[in-house]
């Protein structure tokens, strides 16, 4: 037997070789996700989550609570603008040094850092402030978090672009959607148990503390290795020159009029030169991706809990917590898939499912109200919704110029939500006058027009690699797999 044995030797050998090299690629996949960048944007993600609702739905709720008339919350939805129109004051976080911290920390942490002092400014003196006697004071200070948070979003997504080469944005992008998340569940549930078992005021003091897990964050990671200033000096010199040599303005005023120009019109002037007539058809595919899942959004809700008729703790089990495992779960999936494919091919197949996905939930109105049933049709649409928002993250990553990462990425984050939050606002009417089977129906098809353009950025993949920006400067820089 022994003979025999030793026999079967090479074939063992030989098996285990070649079941060890398909499973190399699999294992050096997953192995992008113990990357220190990737594991910082983990706590990134949790330092941009935490604010959000602390100034939305769980402020509300505390005033709400202490007797705040309904009115008068209604207004505190107003600081939510912030966010919307972050991509204004963008160019001042992509041009402006702050002084002293940006020589100890660097361009893209110190405005990190400086927004988090704000947040947790603003979240201690919201801990302090009787909303009843002073709601105008409580604004104020909300105000403070909700522009802090939004510069926060806006300084974190330049650094996420820049401090890793294009093949690690969607790893990046998983692990950041899951610290966003997790915040979202400390700030909201946590929040509210920590005002139910203490008080508000030391709900409030404890989310202001964790803000120093993102500020930890920013003193221990590095920061990205990337020329920020090119060609807006270029842009810059330019326009300080014609100023000087048209308008004879004194040599300050040219340079600063240079300076404003570059911030605020060169990110738009980089990005359709270096696109030209592909642009449109970039800026297209950015406003109608998310259309299809967003509108679809809207009516979620009413239609699990007035039409379906399941109760509000079904709804929340299922579309809360078992959809927040299984959006993570897609989240992680899109990073590998993306890091094995590319990122236009993991785009289109991101914006076939979410179309496909949001079919499933014709079928699911046809039929009688089943728990079962309800859970797949929303693991379907989390996992697709994961898998194309990582997608499309990385996408948009790969856009941006290193001379305005800030900026242009805050004009495609915008760009990516205003259309399907307006067409959103109709849905109600379209359900009213047709029903929810025709409104998912016409959800679905709504993603058409994403499924074609995906195509289209696939037939144009030569000609996007060309005119790329070149983030040759970022560190381990690898070529990366767009197609």
């Amino acid at each position: 037997m022994a003979p025999a044995f030793h026999s079967r030797l090479p074939l063992i050998r030989r098996l285990v070789i070649s079941h060890g090299s398909r499973l190399a690629p699999i294992r050096d996949t997953l192995y992008i996700y113990t990357r220190w960048q990737v594991i910082a944007l983990l706590f990134l993600g949790f330092s941009a989550g935490l604010p959000f609702l602390l100034v939305f739905s769980t402020l509300n709720a505390r005033l709400a609570d202490v007797g705040v008339e309904t009115a008068t919350i209604g207004f505190f939805s107003w600081l939510g603008i912030t966010y919307s129109i972050k991509v204004f004051w963008a160019p001042v976080v992509d041009r402006l040094r702050l002084p002293l911290l940006d020589r100890l920390l660097g361009k893209r942490r110190s405005w990190i850092l400086l927004a988090q002092a704000g947040i947790a400014t603003g979240l201690y003196l919201m801990a302090q402030v009787d909303a009843t006697v002073m709601p105008q004071t409580m604004a104020l200070c909300g105000l403070l978090v909700a522009f802090s948070s939004a510069t926060q979003d806006v300084a974190i997504d330049a650094y996420r672009i820049e401090i890793a080469e294009e093949r690690l944005q969607a790893a990046l992008a998983a692990t950041y959607i899951f610290g966003y998340r997790l915040a979202l569940l400390v700030a909201g549930a946590g929040a509210l148990y920590l005002a139910e078992f203490w008080s508000w005021q030391v709900s409030y003091q404890v989310m202001a503390a964790l803000v120093g897990v993102g500020a930890l964050t920013v003193l221990v990671a590095r920061e990205p290795r990337v020329n920020h200033f090119a060609a807006a000096k270029d842009i810059a010199r330019q326009v300080e020159e014609e100023a000087a040599k048209r308008t004879h303005l004194p040599p300050r005023l040219a340079r600063f009029t240079g300076w404003f120009y570059a911030a605020v019109a060169g990110p738009f002037l980089d990005f359709f030169r270096r696109y030209k007539e592909l642009a449109i058809a970039i800026l297209l595919m950015v406003a109608v991706y998310r259309i299809s899942d967003i509108a679809m959004g809207v009516m979620a809700n009413p239609f699990y809990l007035n039409f379906m008729g399941f109760s509000k703790t079904q709804v929340a089990d299922v579309t809360k917590v078992f959809g927040f495992f299984m959006t993570i779960a897609g989240s992680f999936a899109g990073g590998v898939l993306v890091m094995r494919y590319g990122i236009r091919k993991i785009l289109l197949a991101g914006a076939i499912m979410t179309a496909v996905t949001n079919l499933f939930f014709v079928g699911l109105a046809q039929y009688p109200p089943n728990l079962a049933t309800l859970a797949v049709v929303v693991s379907a649409d989390n996992l697709s919704g994961g898998i194309a928002n990582v997608a499309l993250i990385a996408w948009l990553s790969s856009m941006t110029s290193a001379s305005f990462t800030a900026t242009q990425y805050a004009l495609f984050s915008s760009l990516m939500t205003l259309p399907g939050k307006f067409l959103g606002g109709f849905s109600g009417v379209v359900v009213a006058g047709f029903g929810y089977a025709e409104f998912f129906l016409v959800a679905g098809l709504m993603g058409i027009p994403a499924i074609l353009l995906a195509w289209f950025m696939i037939r144009q993949g030569d000609r996007l690699d060309a005119l790329a920006p070149d983030h040759s400067d970022a560190p381990d820089t690898a070529h990366a797999a767009r197609s």
